[in-house]
């Protein structure tokens, strides 16, 4: 009997558990509101990680535009150092750029207003790099032409004896030409080259006394006359600057002192404008 009763009841629960699932669901959902409220705790720390990286990489933005700024100013005033006309080289223009168009959707994982924040400061970057790249070509390419053309005296603090042109002849006592201009110095001072070139003569002239001649490129000779010694040879190449000489009173001269002279296209000029250089 006492067995039979525990069947019984055994079946009777066994039967309010099959007919009547309630309380397996009930535990079911009680378990997914536990696991909805841990993923909720989770994404708010993705969201508070995310907004804190958002607002780290917007203030970063903030320091690179600018610098973007600065570099904007850093290359107006290269333009202007560089002596280009602003209205040929615009540094707030972007440089022209060009290609064939090529669809990439665009994948965006940041606050939108951040994200074309972001592309519109990398495009920035790229044409101020581009338009850097110009600017030190120009500079560059005037750096170097610039260092071709005589520029400024062959002598340090030398002052002019005889200017070119016509002159009266301090041997003769007549009116002749004077092809080059007298820089007065004392015996054995250091004579320069006014440009960067190729020495492509090295001794004595008729009445130049002890030459020194350098080819600079582009049509441009000088002439350094009356040197005591020759301190530069054929066919080294010299900086503008670079000591050649030691100035002296060989050939015809009255006494101590450099006869300069400026050729450009086989034609003599007169040197006292690119002294002035």
């Amino acid at each position: 009997m006492g067995g039979l009763a525990i069947c019984l009841v055994a079946s009777a629960l066994l039967a309010v558990w099959i007919a009547s699932p309630s309380g397996r669901t009930l535990a079911q959902i009680d378990a997914m509101h536990q696991q909805i409220a841990a993923q909720k705790t989770e994404l708010q720390q993705v969201r508070d990680n995310a907004q804190r990286d958002v607002s780290r990489m917007a203030i970063k933005l903030g320091e690179l535009q600018a610098d973007s700024a600065r570099l904007d100013a850093l290359g107006q005033r290269l333009v202007v150092a560089g002596k280009l006309d602003p209205k040929e080289f615009d540094f707030n223009e972007p440089a022209g750029v060009g290609g064939p168009e090529k669809a990439v959707p665009p994948a965006r994982s940041l606050p939108f207003d951040l994200t074309v924040s972001m592309e519109q400061l990398a495009r920035r970057f790229d044409s101020q790099q581009d338009q850097l790249g110009v600017l030190q070509s120009l500079l560059t390419d005037r750096q170097v032409a610039s260092s071709l053309i005589p520029s400024g005296m062959p002598i340090n603090d030398g002052y002019i004896t005889s200017p070119y042109g016509m002159r009266i002849d301090p041997f003769t006592g007549r009116e002749s030409f004077h092809p080059g201009l007298d820089i007065g110095a004392y015996k054995g001072e250091q004579v320069h080259a006014v440009a960067a070139g190729v020495v492509t003569y090295a001794g004595v002239r008729p009445g130049y006394g002890n030459v020194v001649e350098i080819d600079h490129g582009d049509g441009y000779m000088t002439r350094y006359a009356h040197n005591n010694k020759l301190l530069a040879h054929v066919g080294e190449h010299v900086q503008a600057g670079e000591v050649i000489s030691d100035a002296g009173s060989t050939g015809r001269s009255t006494g101590p002192h450099v006869h300069f002279e400026v050729w450009h296209d086989g034609k003599l000029v007169n040197p006292l404008a690119y002294v002035r250089r």
